[in-house]
């Protein structure tokens, strides 16, 4: 499996992530946010971190990078995207994602384990998950997920809800949600469902030195469902 991690100005993520790709079996190339073509890719990531210094809205410059242009034909197309943190941001301010992300609702950057429950497994990156509920890490200032009402009745009909934020045992409520996310809302697809953006960092919880092992469930299972 072929992957791509685009690097923007201000990406701190991008080396974690290809360390996570190529430890569990994908061929991971690193590309330039000023290149104008994907290499030949399975799966296209756009990583966390702070492009361009967060300036405007987070992801917003980045949206307009050059390499842009190339991944969103290619999610049109039906290729696999993902974006995490700062690569969610970006993916809702270029319309491949419905929404925005807002400032935390205590106006904290917030790095922190939280645990996730998995909404919605009919897709290639959770589809055959292992477990309902796993623990992944956010670090962020802007992940407070909000759409309209309108946009909410549509994702919920549509189930493109991907994550919530929980407890350990899957309980969704106020009380476990970091950063006042609507309706606990921690990650989404599009329509359909090869578009994933999610704030929480997976590629962060790949060993056991590294706070905890749920992220490598997460790769191990992507892997197997783009084969």
């Amino acid at each position: 499996m072929n992957s791509s991690v685009i690097t923007f100005p201000g990406s701190n993520c991008d080396r974690d992530m290809d360390v996570a790709l190529k430890k569990f079996g994908f061929k991971n190339k690193m590309v330039w946010h000023d290149d104008m073509e994907l290499p030949k890719s399975d799966l296209v990531v756009l990583p966390g971190g702070f492009s361009y210094g967060d300036y405007l809205r987070c992801g917003s410059m980045a949206s307009k990078s050059k390499i842009m242009q190339s991944v969103i034909n290619f999610a049109k197309g039906g290729g696999k995207v993902m974006g995490i943190c700062n690569g969610f941001q970006i993916l809702v301010e270029t319309g491949l994602l419905p929404g925005v992300l807002l400032r935390n609702k205590y106006l904290e950057f917030i790095c922190k384990n939280v645990h996730v429950t998995i909404n919605n497994k009919e897709n290639s990156f959770f589809k055959d998950f292992t477990k309902k509920t796993v623990e992944f890490h956010i670090a962020h200032n802007e992940g407070n997920y909000f759409c309209s009402n309108e946009q909410l009745k549509e994702i919920q009909n549509n189930n493109q809800i991907a994550l919530f934020y929980s407890d350990a045992d899957g309980n969704i409520d106020e009380k476990n949600n970091p950063n006042g996310s609507v309706e606990n809302i921690a990650g989404i697809l599009n329509k359909e469902m090869n578009i994933l953006g999610m704030m929480p960092h997976p590629e962060r919880m790949i060993d056991p030195a590294l706070s905890g092992e749920d992220g490598s469930i997460f790769f191990k299972n992507l892997i197997n469902n783009l084969k």
